[in-house]
């Protein structure tokens, strides 16, 4: 079975603890429970989160939306954001996770990538450096999003075209938000063998794109 493997980035650090870290983890619950009402997305899809922060941790790697335990996500009161890190980690996850395709069998669908962050790159030489090497690599889609008033757009806009924003970080625009990246997966599970790259669903009024 070929599988559409879908990397989350998350970022943990500093503003994002409390609150905004908790109504991320009911955004990411409903994100797994829509997923696995969608019966493509349930034979297709594999889920890794990595999150960052002074630490870069992959806490779920790829896994089986139908096998999937959400970990638990811990964030730090303050500290770095290692956005660089992260990029990092997540080439050698790839490399290492994605099933290549070969005579024999076919690989698996090209990887589609979510990065979420509420501020900027504090390794920001490191960051340049892996936005090269993600680059390299043939993702189905990279979606970044500046979540709250302090994240910064422009490095995301180095990572990808497909750059959206969250005014706020409460429950309501997180919920919002995962429920876009669910439809944003479910069009990328229906669309494979039909495409290369994967059209994104509109957003909704609480995502906003950033041109």
């Amino acid at each position: 079975m070929r599988r559409l493997p879908v990397y989350l980035l998350i970022d943990t650090s500093g503003s994002m603890h409390g609150e905004p870290i908790e109504s991320v983890k009911v955004g990411l619950e409903s994100l797994i429970s829509s997923l696995r009402q969608d019966p493509f997305a349930l034979e297709s899809v594999c889920l890794s989160i990595i999150t960052f922060d002074k630490d870069v941790k992959q806490i779920l790697p790829l896994t089986p939306i139908d096998e999937l335990q959400l970990p638990d996500i811990t964030t730090p009161e303050s500290g770095p954001t290692h956005t660089g890190q992260a990029l990092k980690m997540l080439c050698e996850k790839i490399d290492r996770e994605v099933r290549k395709g070969s005579a024999e069998e076919k690989g698996d669908w090209r990887p589609l990538l979510f990065l979420m962050t509420d501020g900027k790159p504090s390794d920001s030489m490191l960051y340049k450096e892996m936005v090269g090497e993600i680059k390299k690599r043939p993702f189905g889609n990279i979606v970044a999003c500046a979540a709250g008033p302090k994240a910064q757009t422009e490095p995301l806009r180095q990572l990808t075209d497909n750059v959206f924003s969250l005014d706020t970080l409460d429950s309501t625009a997180f919920k919002q938000f995962f429920k876009w990246v669910s439809d944003s997966i479910n069009a990328g599970s229906r669309s494979m063998g039909t495409s290369e790259s994967i059209e994104l669903p509109a957003p909704p009024s609480e995502v906003n794109i950033i041109i």
